[in-house]
């Protein structure tokens, strides 16, 4: 190897090690809970957006699973957090998703929906966990021992997982609504009220997938 190769090896190590050390701090929870048993994180993402479903994650993974560079979903690259994505899938123990519509969310607002959302992700969890890490929240109705985790994406590799799952499988999704209604530019905005997404909003008026109880301000009849 040429110096400059020695170097770039060496810089690449350092990162790897810095890397590592970083999932270690964020596997304190996991640690600390481990003899629990089965640790599932959870996670939302959609709460805000004027269109589209709330999604939440359910994932467990297994107290050896190394995934580099799981973070906050906010805090990760689309192409980023689309590789992690393919990784979760393929490493996790098991996974859980739970999607809540406009409809339901403008029937029993956007927090009781969040909830059932995540209620839908354990339970389609094809493995029984023994202990819930979740993002902030205490989910009601349900069984299973509960830690709420402020900012827990940024904490725990398990509630990171399910950030991670929950964003891609939401933003899939709002780009696959922009070829069913186009005019809002919902594969780049993502349902979120952007400044081009309220003024379609205006203009358009809404679609099927608009909340209504979240876009009383934008337009005179919903």
């Amino acid at each position: 190897m040429t110096k400059a190769e020695i170097l770039r090896e060496q810089k690449r190590q350092e990162k790897l090690k810095a890397e590592r050390e970083r999932l270690e701090s964020m596997k304190m929870y996991e640690y600390q809970y481990g003899e629990c048993g089965f640790l599932c994180g959870i996670d939302e993402v959609g709460r805000g957006p004027l269109a589209g479903p709330v999604v939440a994650g359910a994932v467990i993974l297994s107290r050896d699973c190394e995934i580099l560079y799981l973070n906050d979903s906010k805090k990760l690259s689309e192409k980023k957090r689309e590789l992690l994505y393919d990784e979760i899938m393929e490493k996790a123990v098991a996974v859980g998703l739970g999607i809540v519509g406009p409809d339901r969310i403008d029937e029993i607002n956007i927090l009781q929906a969040t909830y059932e959302a995540m209620r839908m992700a354990i339970s389609n969890l094809k493995v029984r966990p023994d202990l819930l890490l979740n993002d902030a929240v205490t989910i009601p109705k349900v069984d299973i021992p509960q830690i709420p985790i402020i900012k827990g994406d940024g904490k725990s590799v398990s509630i990171a997982a399910a950030s991670i799952v929950a964003k891609v499988t939401r933003d899939r999704m709002m780009v696959e609504y922009e070829n069913l209604y186009p005019g809002y530019e919902f594969g780049s905005n993502k349902g979120y009220g952007s400044a081009k997404h309220i003024a379609a909003l205006k203009e358009i008026g809404p679609c099927v997938i608009h909340r209504k109880s979240f876009i009383k301000n934008f337009v005179s009849e919903t």
